[in-house]
């Protein structure tokens, strides 16, 4: 677990977590409505998150992802997903994160990203790490430019979000020398 500052934490998701993710989707679903696909009323309820930690911890356990949790106290106020691992030539993953809408803005998402990017070598032995932005997610782009991501191109119609198909700024992060 590390300590991110305004007492966030972060630590990987584990079982027992299902009520409070559900209630932390919940709390923030008009704030994340414009940043992520739509989702089913059942994606808001602790029986559905429970089934993602279950996923979560198998892919986790196989070196094919890894999902954090940033917590403050006993709520979860935020996620951060290493995603889509690719093992063999190309030794990358795909970042995702959210922030709940009371701590944007705070510097707390660029910590949790580095500390994510240094499981990723450390953990995952990754060489990349990609990511992607809604064009207009100047936030987020933030976070990329902090942790020296390099924007590498634009995707049309690249991921279907809040019901529509829409263009993405694509980053990566290269972690390895060699």
């Amino acid at each position: 677990m590390t300590l991110l500052g305004d007492g966030v934490r972060l630590r990987p998701v584990q079982e027992g977590d299902a009520a409070r993710l559900a209630a932390a989707y919940t709390a923030n679903r008009d704030h994340l409505a414009a940043w992520e696909p739509e989702r089913s009323a059942d994606f808001y309820t602790s029986a559905a998150q429970a089934e993602h930690i279950r996923v979560a911890l198998r892919e986790r356990a196989e070196g094919r992802a890894l999902r954090l949790v940033l917590t403050k106290g006993e709520r979860i106020v935020g996620r951060v997903n290493i995603t889509d691992v690719v093992r063999g030539a190309f030794l990358s993953g795909n970042l995702g994160y959210w922030i709940d809408a009371r701590l944007t803005g705070r510097g707390v998402m660029t910590r949790a990203v580095a500390v994510a990017l240094d499981l990723c070598s450390s953990e995952l032995a990754l060489h990349r790490v990609q990511a992607s932005t809604l064009v207009h997610n100047v936030a987020s782009q933030r976070v990329h430019e902090a942790n020296r991501f390099e924007r590498i191109g634009l995707a049309p119609q690249y991921l279907r979000i809040a019901g529509r198909w829409q263009d993405h700024l694509l980053f990566q992060r290269i972690l390895t020398d060699d």
